[in-house]
This record gives C-alpha cells, structure tokens and sequence, in this order.
C-alpha cells in the first residue's frame, strides 16, 4: 500500500496491519496512528523510532522481551509470529546442526541471565554464523550498551518490516 493508504486507514486496520511492525507490540502502531498523516514511509519511521526513544528504560526493556530467542523454543514449537518466523528461517535459524543449536541455547541462556532480556539482532541482515559471532561478543557488553543496541536493532527490524508493508510507487499489499 501506499503512505496515502496508509494514512487513510481507521484505526484498528492500522493496528492490525502494522501491530508487529515491532515484535508483539501493537501499542507502538496504536500511538504512531496518532502522528498521522506521514508525508512518506520515512516519516512513518520516523515517527515509530522516535515512539520508541521517547520510552523509558523499562519500556525499552519491555520492547526487548517481546522478541523470541533466536533459534528458541517458539522456534521449535512453530509459535513464532509470521515475520519471526520468516527472519530467522532466512537467517538459517531454523536448519542449525544439533552443535549450533546447542550452542545458540546456551549463548542465549548467558545472554538473557546477564541482561535479563533475549539478545535481539536483525536476522534478516545476518546469516546464522554472523549471529552466532555477535551473540557471543555481545554476552560482554555492559547492560546500558546492550539495552541501547537491542533497542537500535528493533528500529532497524522495524525497518525492514515497514518497508515490506508500505511500498512507495508500487501497486498496494492490501
């Protein structure tokens, strides 16, 4: 659809269509519809990334445990949402041989007992090895830097996901 579709959307359809834009969080697409009209899809992210900035800590944090472990059980469990799910399956998330689903596991326990959120990274721009690597060198950082990092990868998986809902000169998704 275009930004002049989207900017004619009521409100429930906006939320249904963009709720996930980050990872089960409808209440970021239930703010932003607010901001309308979005003179461009750079707008739209705009207005999502500064919705996000403008949390607290703890809502920061909060975006962050909405997201799945990697390669985890909703994984396993085929609970994924549809984006998650098709993030992590082209990433190579979900054909790991049992030494790297064994190390993903335990990386990811590390990871979420030091933080105390999951270990967020924009798969979509990543392969499985390139996760692997980033996951155990972000194991080190200090909690205030990983929370901003977490944060600025939900922006940039947002991106993406916004991308591939509103095309600009484009026939419309919907």
């Amino acid at each position: 659809m275009d930004i002049d579709a989207v900017n004619a959307l009521p409100y429930e359809d906006f939320v249904d269509v963009f709720g996930n834009v980050v990872e089960k969080c409808p209440i970021v697409a239930a703010a932003v519809w607010s901001t309308r009209p979005f003179a461009s899809l750079n707008a739209l992210e705009a207005a999502v990334s500064e919705f996000i900035d403008a949390l607290p800590e703890s809502g920061k944090e909060g975006i962050l445990r909405c997201h799945p472990d990697l390669a985890g059980r909703d994984l396993q469990r085929g609970t994924l949402t549809r984006e998650s799910r098709g993030e992590q399956a082209q990433a190579g998330l979900d054909a790991l041989e049992p030494a790297e689903m064994s190390r993903m596991a335990r990386l990811n326990g590390e990871y979420k007992e030091r933080f105390g959120f999951p270990f967020v990274i924009c798969a979509r721009m990543c392969d499985k090895a390139n996760i692997l690597q980033q996951l155990s060198e972000r194991c080190r950082n200090e909690r205030a830097a990983e929370r901003a990092r977490g944060v600025e990868e939900v922006k940039k998986i947002g991106r993406l996901r916004l991308q591939g809902l509103v095309l600009t000169g484009s026939p419309d998704k919907l």
